[in-house]
């Protein structure tokens, strides 16, 4: 009996996708906690149910309906050399960034992933234009993210699951910093996100520029309290 499998990812590729999923990736996103501090403060986030419950929400109805999506229609623009298109999804992300905070992150974060494209892939002329086209916008994250990956040849889902992973990654990380949560605990919550995120990957694949949407009331409202908390680790 015959199965058609797909080809296995070149190694090289596959090494790219986990250095962008890497918290040690030099762009500062272990310095954020995206509403999460806060919402440990003012939610009544307590213990490890409730936490790995509140990221789950945010994987599904932030990540896969908003940043997921986008990075999915990002990539294919930069492999086209769209730049129009890439121009419209990184205004996007600008547009929809609910509070000061969050808009800062995105584009700290952005500036970030371009200086480090830029330093990586100083001989690379087929890639180059690109990196200034992404330096010149001013650059958000997500579109960052995308034009890194795109320098692979993964498949868009194999993109956003190794982006997935990365989020959850920080955010469960801010979550042992913020409160008192074990190793242990963490790795459980960890477990229940990387068990969601194929599915929230599909979704965001499937999603039309028209579908993608970014409205999440709470999280803007615990980010704006976070920007007066009186105490706190983390940038958002």
């Amino acid at each position: 009996m015959r199965f058609d499998r797909p080809a296995p990812l070149p190694a090289a590729s596959f090494l790219q996708l986990m250095w962008l999923a890497s918290p040690a990736l030099p762009v500062g996103g272990f310095s954020y906690s995206e509403g999460l501090e806060s919402a440990i403060e003012n939610a009544g986030l307590a213990s490890e149910t409730p936490v790995g419950d509140w990221l789950l929400d945010q994987l599904h109805i932030t990540q896969a309906r908003g940043d997921m999506a986008l990075i999915a229609k990002a990539v294919g623009a930069w492999r086209r050399a769209d730049w129009g298109h890439v121009r419209e999804l990184n205004d996007w992300v600008l547009h929809t960034r609910e509070t000061s905070e969050l808009r800062l992150q995105t584009e700290q974060m952005g500036r970030s992933m371009a200086d480090w494209l830029r330093n990586q892939h100083q001989g690379d002329e087929t890639l180059m234009p690109a990196v200034r086209h992404l330096a010149a916008l001013p650059p958000t994250y997500p579109v960052a993210f995308a034009l890194a990956a795109s320098t692979t040849q993964a498949p868009v889902r194999d993109v956003l699951l190794a982006y997935a992973f990365g989020w959850a990654e920080n955010m469960v990380q801010a979550a042992l910093k913020s409160m008192q949560l074990g190793q242990s605990a963490g790795q459980r919550i960890l477990a229940r996100l990387a068990d969601a995120i194929p599915t929230a990957a599909d979704h965001a694949i499937g999603l039309m520029d028209s579908k993608r949407q970014a409205f999440s009331p709470m999280l803007a409202i615990l980010s704006a309290q976070h920007e007066t908390q009186y105490s706190r680790l983390f940038r958002s």
